[in-house]
């Protein structure tokens, strides 16, 4: 089974308010084996909401609308939907009852223009709202021949949550076809997108079993697979089938298997190598020891660092000679070098990274622009340096430096 997920209220078209609820829809809905194919935004235009609901109904069999269950003139949902499936709205007056026990309960007097949540789509279920006054319904119509399954939510997800998940999972669990989802993802550092595709879109476009997605990020690609199957075991034999060949094609360029971030890969390498890191940054402003330290547990391998803006603490804290820098520049190969030697020795660490660049937007000389950043990671033995040209803004080429200097560190750790 196909679901769409319908998002309704203008407020959700304006730079104001973001849809979230079809993120938490999403995911139960794939724990029972549905797909999700089409998520819709629409405002609280009549017009509009029944002709999204008519095309909704056409192309998937689940239909989840999620809003527009108030009591004021532009909650047209239940009007809306009553017309696309040519059914009519039947007040309920239980509803009506349980209504005015609530207004009651707070020593108020309901407004007339409540009784229009009364109004329940014929064959509907009312589904129960013990944290707001708007109801939810559950349809199983018959539409041109097809047995559709037909939600309506309301929106405040304080409210959408809790209803969905007591009063829609087991309903849909004997409504939709036993089907399952299992999902992989694999995690590719400092390789381009066009690069990653072209290198394995000729293996995944020969497993039609297999949707892959391809997302591209600062110094990341993510390959996600996610097969659906009749039992748990012929999906998950399907992803692990073809992240296995992927795996295979891509080397070590391939980072994580399950979701890990760059950072929580170094953190698993560094404890069982039982060794340690310490940062010196200039441009990147302390973002790389931020990430190694947004992990849980970090204290264990991560010893500290130094952010070295100028260039006497380069020297002072990192002991990187002035000398060094008044000969080469401050950002230059030779002071990545020395800014990840002086802090490991610095600090006592198995391992030291150096970073120092030009974020920009201002700063770049000719020789020297903007996006020059140099990373250099240094373990004792031989230092390796990577100089690098981030295309973007200051916040890209910062994230940029500090996945490339990761990704060094994990080679390192690997080698």
């Amino acid at each position: 089974m196909d679901a769409e997920i319908v998002a309704i209220g203008s407020e959700l078209l304006s730079p104001h308010r973001q849809d979230t609820n079809s993120l938490f829809l999403t995911e139960r809905l794939n724990t029972i084996g549905v797909e999700v194919r089409y998520k819709t935004v629409v405002g609280d235009r009549r017009q509009d909401l029944t002709s999204v609901a008519r095309l909704a109904f056409s192309r998937a069999e689940l239909v989840i609308f999620m809003g527009g269950l108030g009591p004021t003139e532009d909650d047209l949902t239940r009007e809306c939907v009553a017309e696309a499936l040519g059914v009519e709205l039947q007040r309920d007056p239980e509803i009506i009852a349980e209504l005015y026990k609530r207004f009651a309960s707070r020593r108020m007097k309901m407004p007339p223009n409540n009784d229009r949540q009364a109004d329940v789509l014929a064959g509907a279920e009312v589904l129960a709202n013990p944290l707001g006054s708007a109801p939810g319904q559950f349809l199983k119509p018959q539409l041109n021949g097809k047995q559709k399954v037909v939600i309506l939510l309301p929106g405040p997800p304080h409210e959408l949550k809790p209803m969905f998940d007591q009063e829609c999972m087991e309903r849909l669990r004997s409504a939709v076809p036993q089907q399952f989802i299992a999902t992989r993802v694999l995690r590719i550092a400092m390789m381009p997108e066009s690069q990653c595709d072209a290198r394995v879109a000729p293996i995944y476009t020969r497993r039609p079993d297999v949707e892959t997605t391809i997302l591209a990020g600062a110094g990341e690609v993510q390959l996600h697979m996610r097969a659906r199957a009749n039992s748990r075991e012929q999906a998950e034999a399907s992803v692990v089938s073809l992240a296995e060949d992927l795996e295979e094609e891509l080397g070590d360029f391939v980072f994580s298997r399950a979701g890990e971030s760059l950072e929580q890969v170094i953190g698993y390498l560094l404890q069982l190598r039982n060794a340690s890191v310490a940062t010196a940054e200039s441009c990147t402003g302390g973002l790389l020891a931020q990430r190694i330290t947004s992990v849980s547990g970090s204290s264990k391998y991560f010893l500290g660092g130094a952010v070295v803006y100028s260039d006497e603490l380069k020297s002072s804290l990192a002991d990187v000679p002035a000398e060094l820098i008044e000969k080469y520049g401050a950002v230059s190969q030779e002071v990545a070098t020395g800014l990840a030697e002086g802090i490991r020795a610095r600090c006592g660490a198995g391992y030291g990274i150096g970073i120092t660049g030009i974020a920009g937007p201002t700063g770049g000389t000719p020789e020297k622009p903007v996006g020059l950043v140099f990373h250099a990671v240094a373990d004792g033995g031989e230092t390796q340096v990577i100089e690098r040209k981030f295309p973007g803004d200051r916040e890209r080429v910062r994230l940029w430096a500090s996945q490339q200097a990761l990704d060094m560190l994990r080679r390192k750790l690997i080698s």
